[in-house]
């Protein structure tokens, strides 16, 4: 018997011509399979060659499912497209795939609906391939310097149930890295590792690679107290340091013969520079229990939807 429960997967896709179609026709055979009502939506971010006629060629042949492409005005970033794409979805449960490469069993992608319905708001696929170094470095500083109870890793894909969307983008004006979010979310998360049936290599272009290396760096800031553990570090050097000079300072001026207002000068400037660092200390302090509190709204720019077909 087919699961009653309505299906949206979001695919994201950025010149993929070579992959779209055969990942999409092996999503299909699960999703007709397992599910009486589905819907696909693929979120163009900005392709500059023929991925986009491909899709609406093949969708074109189907039948029974809803196919929706959310064209973004111009290239925004993997977190901002699939954003775009699950605040379109009406699923009750959202599969999101952010990248059509496929190095898993199919049998995977109904597993992970499968842990969710065990009360699993949020159940990632993770790979057991080994993390590239820079991930690995990335993800031990999060999971150290943030207090959630749920450690971020590498997954490959994920669903999500209705609840988890409307509480995280009801608690969030932006969400600005959703395994963040996700994470801070409150819900119950699962993970479902698997081992990778081939070598498959994703390959990262230019923009991807300096959108994961800026939303590395957001992150950090927005979801750790790293900045504030950086610059209190800072400051107690520079309070050693300022302690140093007073006694330096006044050993030159009981054994020496310092230069008339040398040392109430490099008193001052020891003083100034410590009492920088504090102020500097608070004020990132401050800052992050502002963004804890409220983020700063940063919509989605659609060109256009096109609905290829009508379920």
């Amino acid at each position: 018997m087919k699961e009653k429960n309505f299906i949206s997967a979001v695919i994201y896709v950025r010149n993929d011509v070579e992959n779209v179609i055969a990942f999409t026709k092996q999503l299909l055979s699960i999703l007709s399979n397992k599910f009486l009502n589905y819907e696909i939506i693929f979120v163009n971010d900005g392709s500059t060659n023929k991925t986009v006629d491909k899709i609406k060629d093949y969708a074109k042949t189907l039948k029974d499912v809803s196919v929706n492409i959310i064209n973004m005005s111009y290239y925004q970033g993997k977190e901002v497209s699939m954003n775009a794409g699950v605040d379109f979805a009406i699923g009750d449960f959202v599969y999101q795939f952010d990248t059509t490469l496929i190095d898993y069993d199919l049998d995977m992608i109904f597993k992970i609906y499968e842990k969710a319905l065990e009360g699993y708001d949020i159940v990632n696929a993770v790979p057991n391939k080994k993390k590239r170094l820079s991930s690995t470095l990335f993800y031990k500083i999060f999971n150290k310097n943030s207090n959630f109870a749920y450690k971020l890793g590498t997954e490959t894909f994920q669903i999500l149930s209705r609840r988890a969307i409307n509480r995280i983008y009801a608690a969030n004006k932006t969400v600005p890295y959703r395994k963040a979010v996700q994470a801070n979310s409150g819900l119950k998360i699962a993970n479902i590792n698997y081992k990778v049936s081939n070598n498959t290599y994703l390959k990262i272009d230019k923009n991807l690679r300096k959108e994961r290396n800026k939303n590395a760096i957001n992150s950090l800031i927005l979801f750790t107290d790293i900045s504030y553990k950086i610059t209190l570090t800072l400051s107690i050097i520079m309070l050693i340091f300022v302690f140093a000079v007073i006694l330096y300072t006044v050993y030159i001026f009981f054994t020496g013969n310092p230069v008339e207002g040398w040392t109430p000068i490099m008193l001052l400037i020891s003083s100034g520079f410590f009492g920088l660092f504090l102020i500097l200390t608070a004020i990132i302090k401050y800052l992050a229990v502002i963004l804890n509190l409220i983020f700063k709204k940063s919509d989605f720019l659609v060109e256009s939807i096109e609905k290829i077909n009508k379920n």
